[in-house]
């Protein structure tokens, strides 16, 4: 399980440093791809295949179930950490979560996410204002804390 919040950068050739505490986790290789709300998702192998199996299953006649598995898959690449820990993050990726040269890395779960620090701010502002709302409604779901 992946948890945590930690602060990075990214180099101008796109390579950042994965927390140390994730590295073992993520294992060899494992598959980045765009997110949601402009970050990138990281996924171990294990977890990667999980989703895999849940896009294919998708309905191919739903445009909006085509345009996800495009969305996803089409961004999705294949990566591994060099010697110093480091990732080298594609351009067209580095380009969609607006990448600069601060990062935040956080744990959620099965996966990792990787922010620009701007847009982390922001969002993390906007959930904070209405984490209370967003829990109560979490209990739609049979979730409580």
């Amino acid at each position: 399980m992946f948890m945590g919040e930690y602060q990075h950068s990214v180099d101008e050739k796109g390579r950042m440093i994965i927390p140390a505490k994730f590295r073992e986790a993520l294992g060899p290789s494992f598959v980045v791809t765009r997110g949601l709300d402009n970050c990138l998702f990281v996924y171990p192998m294990q977890e990667w295949t999980v989703l895999e199996g849940k896009l294919k299953s998708l309905p191919l006649m739903k445009s909006d179930a085509r345009a996800f598995t495009r969305f996803f898959f089409s961004g999705a690449t294949e990566c591994e950490l060099d010697k110093q820990g480091r990732v080298n993050l594609p351009n067209t990726l580095v380009e969609y979560a607006k990448l600069k040269k601060e990062c935040v890395v956080l744990g959620v779960s099965n996966r990792v996410e990787i922010w620009s620090k701007d847009l982390w701010e922001s969002y993390f502002q906007q959930s904070e204002d209405s984490f209370n709302e967003i829990a109560e409604k979490l209990v739609d779901f049979n979730f409580d804390l």
